[in-house]
């Protein structure tokens, strides 16, 4: 008999017990379902981690200032007062990996207009920072070198700390207090929300470094210095080159620590993926113990189908079918029964996707190579488990199964 004889007989079979078969698929239907939710939430949220990273620069370097050491005690990060203009201006001039260099100085400060204030923090940074940290201008405009070269002292608002001070009014031109200084508002940055940590991205306040540094902080030293490399690959061998100029910069002996730190958001997203990646293979791995479980429910009732339909093994048997078959339809039901439970899992997988996208307000991706696992999958479960009965049924004795009552 061919394939195009068996498989009408397969389909019939199953169609003649609609509810135990019905039953049989349910354990591999919700596995797959299972495992493409699993699937979808991880890529969804190892997406939703990628984008908040690359949102936080276009290839982005952090040069930070490092720690102190006074009598044998080691102050945090920021705490040198090494870090210059004219190292953020070596680094630009002397490293071609690097395409865009950007000035840092920040504080805490309260922001007074009208009988309004906030407590917000400022940076003081050139006009290349905006497009190293992928940020635009919503409303007005940015400041510009002329700006930074005059200490001009005009800033732009995050939104939130925008409408903390001017709710729904246009704050486009108004003069606010930082300090003791006046500050002219001449733009509003584009929302950028929280960052991984749960940061307000959006509650700031943004004007020339030289202003910041001259006028509000008194200083002549960076806080950090925010760099972008050319491409992705470009970073690593950047932050070495970064490193040997600022320490040859900075006179420091072979064997001494950096009075620097570097920092890339590349280093905390390949950990965050590597921990999603981790933490999905987890949830799959326990959502296909009910893949286990399906199977041998297939396997089950497959011996009781072979029990059942023992009289009608021997007749074929008589009739001059052979062994195999024999062993051939039943495996065929078997692998029909779970190829339509993996289909109808990947649907209901899909459709609880969407679901848990709608409610956890992130995008779920459902990688195609990971449907046609999953259909794959339940086909070779259909020929594990299902290749026992069939074989049992195939090494019926023709005349003992006639005889079955």
């Amino acid at each position: 008999m061919d394939l195009g004889t068996l498989l009408p007989e397969a389909l019939g079979a199953m169609a003649s017990n609609k509810l135990r078969t019905g039953l049989t698929m349910l354990g591999i239907t919700i596995g797959i379902a299972a495992v493409i939710c699993t699937v979808a939430i991880g890529e969804g949220g190892s997406n939703r981690v990628r984008e908040q990273f690359q949102g936080l620069g276009d290839n982005f370097i952090w040069v930070e200032a490092g720690s102190r050491n006074f009598q044998g005690v080691r102050t945090g990060s920021g705490n040198t007062k090494t870090l210059t203009v004219r190292d953020a201006q070596a680094i630009r001039e002397a490293i071609p990996l690097i395409k865009s260099v950007a000035p840092n100085v920040d504080a805490r400060v309260q922001v007074v207009y009208g009988n309004q204030n906030w407590s917000t923090g400022y940076r003081g940074v050139s006009p290349e920072y905006l497009a190293i940290r992928r940020w635009t201008v919503a409303k007005g405009a940015s400041f510009t070198h002329q700006d930074v070269t005059l200490s001009a002292n005009v800033c732009l608002l995050g939104r939130t700390t925008a409408e903390a001070l001017f709710g729904g009014a246009d704050p486009i031109g108004k003069k606010i207090r930082l300090g003791n200084q006046p500050f002219r508002v001449i733009g509003i940055l584009a929302p950028k929300g929280e960052t991984a940590t749960g940061q307000d991205q959006d509650d700031t306040i943004l004007m020339p470094f030289t202003t910041a540094l001259h006028k509000l902080k008194g200083t002549s030293w960076l806080d950090d210095i925010v760099c972008s490399a050319i491409t992705p690959e470009a970073i690593r061998p950047a932050k070495e080159q970064i490193v040997r100029l600022l320490r040859q910069r900075h006179h420091l002996r072979p064997g001494a620590p950096d009075d620097f730190n570097l920092r890339s958001p590349e280093e905390i997203l390949q950990a965050q993926q590597e921990t999603s990646r981790t933490f999905t293979l987890l949830l799959a791995s326990i959502a296909s113990v009910s893949l286990l479980v399906g199977g041998i429910g297939i396997m089950n009732i497959m011996f009781v189908t072979v029990t059942e339909r023992t009289r009608e093994i021997g007749v074929r048997r008589a009739v001059g079918a052979t062994r195999g078959s024999v062993q051939t339809q039943f495996l065929l039901e078997a692998v029909l029964l779970c190829a339509l439970s993996g289909t109808v899992g990947v649907l209901l997988g899909v459709v609880a996707s969407s679901i848990f996208s709608n409610v956890l307000g992130w995008t779920m991706i459902i990688p195609p190579r990971a449907i046609l696992i999953a259909v794959v999958f339940s086909c070779l479960i259909g020929i594990g488990f299902g290749f026992y009965p069939a074989r049992k049924a195939a090494l019926l004795d023709p005349i003992d199964a006639l005889r079955y009552e």
